[in-house]
């Protein structure tokens, strides 16, 4: 139901904002989340030790709370994809490039349990086995969210038939891996980038497909939303901390 309510607001052209959480596991501190402010969470042990398995607990209590809870997965195998989306409300695929690997990738969160040889029939030819099995599929996967991560320059230039393929319900861009695909390292603020963030949210408008990018400072976020960003996933849980400190030490300290 959370991921329906995300999807309809997608659907409207409506704007949808979240945060990654790469630290946070302990559930009570979902209590601290101010209402109206999250619609979803991606979990991410990108770089940490912690496995998506800890993250289970603060999945449920975002459940509590009406926020969504998605998983960024640490490969870009189908089969990763598919368990990953048979426990959380949805999978956020880094460094997806290339037509056929995201095709095989959204078949993994949206066609479940579908696979092998009637998958790839499914996928080249349109044709199920019957309309029970069609059915079947479509209600169990109807509150699964899929978002390949978009990261390099041979991703933006794919990104026309990416965005063509049935359950990319949106995009997302990894700034930090992007700028160094592009040769310009952590400069988020490059009019460079700004314009591929451009490219990648047009393009991806035109096939009804919503996109952001993942930024640390308001500034940046807000400069993405103009650009017509509609996923908005704005710093983590340990940059907001560190933000939040700043802000209320640094008035402290002055007296």
């Amino acid at each position: 139901m959370l991921v329906k309510q995300i999807k309809d607001k997608l659907i409207k052209g409506e704007t949808v904002y979240g945060s990654l959480f790469q630290h946070a596991v302990v559930p009570a501190m979902v209590e601290s989340i101010p209402p109206n402010s999250l619609d979803f969470v991606i979990v991410t042990p990108e770089h940490t030790t912690l496995d998506l398995a800890e993250f289970l607990p603060l999945k449920y209590a975002l459940a509590s709370k009406g926020i969504a809870c998605l998983a960024r997965t640490h490969s870009r195998d189908p089969a990763d994809v598919a368990r990953v989306c048979d426990t959380f409300d949805g999978v956020v695929v880094p460094y997806v490039e290339e037509y056929e690997q995201a095709k095989q990738l959204a078949a993994a969160a949206v066609y479940r349990p579908l696979k092998g040889i009637v998958l790839n029939r499914v996928l080249e030819t349109g044709k199920w086995a019957n309309k029970k099995t069609e059915d079947y599929i479509e209600k169990r996967n109807e509150n699964t969210l899929f978002i390949p991560m978009i990261e390099s320059v041979p991703g933006i230039e794919n990104l026309e038939k990416i965005c063509s393929i049935p359950g990319v319900h949106a995009v997302f861009v990894g700034p930090g891996d992007l700028t160094t695909n592009m040769g310009i390292p952590r400069e988020y603020d490059s009019p460079e980038l700004i314009a591929a963030i451009q490219k990648v949210i047009d393009t991806a408008e035109k096939h009804h497909v919503a996109a952001g990018c993942w930024f640390g400072t308001t500034k940046q976020a807000v400069r993405t939303i103009r650009q017509g960003a509609r996923l908005v996933v704005y710093a983590n849980d340990g940059l907001m901390l560190q933000h939040a400190m700043e802000r209320a030490f640094g008035e402290l300290r002055k007296g």
